[in-house]
């Protein structure tokens, strides 16, 4: 409480008077559950954090928060969660998918457990969210059930181990004709799957390859943290009638045996008689390692307790527009920068993460007002950094010399864009189109 204190002569008697006021009207109101951070765990954490999700413990209701009040506020003030490693102070910040906490909120959760983590009154709790299970296709609120799934062969997951992959070949079938696919979605199974399958992809082997015609259609990439993709409106990816399908699955072992485990992919099409304005590859890999005829990974070599710094350069050969950006590093990758120099000379950050983790492969969907649009003859520079030192938090053994392999505690560097490549129309148009919406967009303010 404060206090007033007031002095007056009465008769030639001095009086004290002490008057006590709350700390309300001075000081603004703790924070308190139900009012302030639940709603704020609900946007950003309940996804995962609840009985079906991938989260270690479901943080749903105040008596499941509680005991956790203090590691959230760690986790959240160090921004460690929710998983989003993108620097929030270089290169565009608007994306469709952003997981971050404000700097608002995480000062909230700070100042609610330096409370004591009060509960406050049940009545203020936001409407509460029923989440899909594990099972469920993620994209099945959005876009329904999807129009085809294609499955890979059975594994049988060991308890415990090394790295695994598996690598089935199955047929395509069930298209009579080409069709422009829109969404994709990777489903593990439930719920070892989630647990065990680190990153995976399905690729499209066509029959018929006509010459010119793509070798390959990456149906979907799948990484913890990214399990779907939908391309942006009036973009899609062509998809050819028959061929097989190649799955590239990386398991990682966590203690628990699982017999006959099967991958699914979801597939979304445009209706049949729809022909989408862009078409689109989907992700591709731009490497940052063994380029200029090197073998790939070559020149990964970190020594113990070191660092290592690597840079790789590719030039458009025609415009492209950027939907997202997917670093792909391991254990000792800590940052990952995107950079595009633009045929004047201009250079300019599009993205730098550098709180990389291993252990999510968080891909960072460009919202449509800002997603990079360039023109022929950018050249995208990409910069790697890799930190063996005992100061990397998730370093397995920083006295180890690391190179390249596909095992996590081996070395990789490139990233997976997200990318359409436009002729010289699509890219004038595209450009009209982005100046038109900032104008307005200024207009507006």
């Amino acid at each position: 409480m404060n206090k007033i204190i007031r002095i007056s002569v009465q008769a030639g008697i001095t009086v004290l008077s002490i008057a006590f006021i709350g700390i309300s009207a001075v000081a603004q109101e703790s924070p308190t559950y139900s009012r302030d951070v639940a709603p704020i765990l609900q946007e950003k954490c309940a996804t995962c954090h609840n009985p079906e999700g991938i989260g270690p413990m479901p943080l749903l209701n105040y008596a499941q928060v509680k005991p956790f009040a203090t590691l959230i506020k760690d986790r959240t003030s160090k921004r460690i969660m929710p998983p989003w490693h993108l620097d929030p102070t270089v290169g565009i910040q608007q994306f469709k998918n952003d997981a971050s906490l404000s700097d608002a909120q995480i000062a909230t959760i700070g100042a609610w457990v330096d409370a004591g983590a009060p509960e406050g009154n049940p009545a203020d709790l936001p409407a509460p969210i029923e989440f899909p299970s594990g099972a469920e296709w993620q994209l099945a609120d959005q876009l329904g059930p999807p129009d085809m799934i294609i499955r890979s062969t059975p594994y049988d997951v060991i308890a415990n181990g090394q790295d695994q992959w598996w690598t089935p070949n199955v047929p395509f079938e069930g298209l009579d004709k080409e069709r422009w696919l829109k969404a994709a979605e990777f489903k593990p199974s439930y719920p070892l799957g989630k647990k065990v399958v680190h990153h995976g992809h399905a690729v499209l082997i066509p029959d018929n390859r006509e010459e010119g015609g793509r070798r390959q259609v990456a149906l979907a990439r799948y990484g913890v943290g990214k399990s779907w993709e939908v391309y942006p409106e009036g973009t899609g990816m062509r998809v050819p009638s028959s061929g097989r399908i190649d799955w590239n699955l990386h398991y990682f072992p966590v203690g628990a045996e699982g017999p006959g485990d099967v991958v699914e992919v979801g597939l979304w099409f445009y209706p049949e008689d729809e022909q989408p304005e862009l078409e689109t590859i989907g992700e591709a890999m731009f490497r940052v390692d063994g380029l200029d005829g090197m073998a790939r990974g070559q020149d990964i070599v970190i020594p113990p307790h070191g660092y290592q710094v690597l840079q790789g350069t590719h030039v458009l050969q025609s415009p492209a527009m950027i939907h997202s950006y997917r670093p792909h590093l391991h254990m000792r990758g800590r940052v990952m920068t995107m950079e595009a120099i633009f045929p004047d000379g201009r250079k300019e950050v599009l993205s730098q993460v550098d709180k990389y983790n291993h252990n999510w492969q968080v891909s960072y969907i460009y919202a449509d007002e800002t997603k990079p649009i360039l023109p022929t003859g950018t050249v995208l520079q990409f910069t790697s950094v890799f930190d063996n030192t005992a100061d990397n938090p998730i370093n397995p053994d920083p006295e180890q010399w690391v190179v390249f392999g596909r095992r996590g505690v081996d070395e990789m560097s490139h990233a997976w864009l997200g990318i359409t490549y436009l002729n010289e129309e699509q890219y004038q148009q595209a450009m009209a189109e982005r100046r038109a919406s900032q104008e307005t967009l200024q207009l507006g303010q």
